[in-house]
């Protein structure tokens, strides 16, 4: 199940009973932490740190299978990198009872706070490399950019790895005009939320503020600025 971004407000009515009615509830601490004290209340909670999700997916099959209702907590959606697919893996063709409850992405989140960048057809990528090759995301990239996609860069710095965001601005920059209006957002739906509009060329002046908690949106050759609001065109006459 998906709590969207982290606040309470963004957890959409059926994620909510989906956690009312667990008896059991695994996550990763940093979700867990940002769930309201009374949706955990008289649950058995599980929690582990980063790299630990196929550790939890096995414990939540291993809970269900023993008959307890298990709530596999994602941030965002369950299915846009999220946990869904790692608890059906698992699964694999075993029949156990599984419900999918879609989420508000980071992605949609952080649309909002820039206004409406996303109202066409748009790309959603992970720079980070721990699961895929960046020889892979750099492809990718090079196709979104090349195709006039409207990006979302998920996960576009790390304290590690500093270099693939600035790779991703180039690669755009070879494609699209640097006034092309790009947006940064940080902890979209969370306490602390602040955003930015931008373009591209000047996008790397922000690169101090860009980090996990941050989403990037680059807009494609229709986006424009209007009232300080990222905007792309539907194709509606006006």
């Amino acid at each position: 199940m998906g709590i969207g971004p982290g606040g309470r407000e963004e957890i959409t009515p059926r994620a909510e009973r989906a956690l009312k009615g667990a008896e059991a509830v695994v996550g990763y601490s940093l979700y867990i932490d940002l769930l309201d004290g009374d949706l955990l209340t008289g649950k058995e909670v599980y929690r582990s740190g980063m790299h630990g999700e196929v550790e939890r997916c096995r414990l939540a099959v291993d809970l269900a299978r023993s008959g307890k209702r298990v709530a596999v907590v994602s941030g965002g959606d369950p299915g846009v990198y999220g946990m869904a697919g790692p608890v059906l893996e698992v699964l694999g063709d075993e029949e156990l009872e599984v419900e999918i409850v879609p989420g508000v992405t980071a992605a949609t989140a952080a649309a909002a706070c820039l206004g409406a960048p996303l109202n066409h057809d748009f790309a959603v990528i992970s720079l980070s490399d721990l699961l895929t090759p960046w020889p892979v995301i750099e492809k990718r990239l090079a196709s979104a950019a090349h195709g006039d996609f409207i990006t979302v860069l998920y996960n576009p710095k790390s304290q590690k790895r500093r270099e693939h965001f600035r790779r991703a601005v180039a690669i755009f920059l070879e494609h699209r005009p640097p006034g092309t209006p790009a947006g940064v957002v940080k902890n979209a739906g969370r306490p602390g939320q602040a955003s930015v509009v931008t373009d591209l060329e000047r996008l790397l002046d922000l690169e101090a503020d860009v980090d996990m908690l941050t989403t990037v949106i680059i807009g494609n050759s229709q986006t424009r600025v209007t009232g300080g609001r990222m905007v792309t065109p539907r194709g509606y006459v006006l």
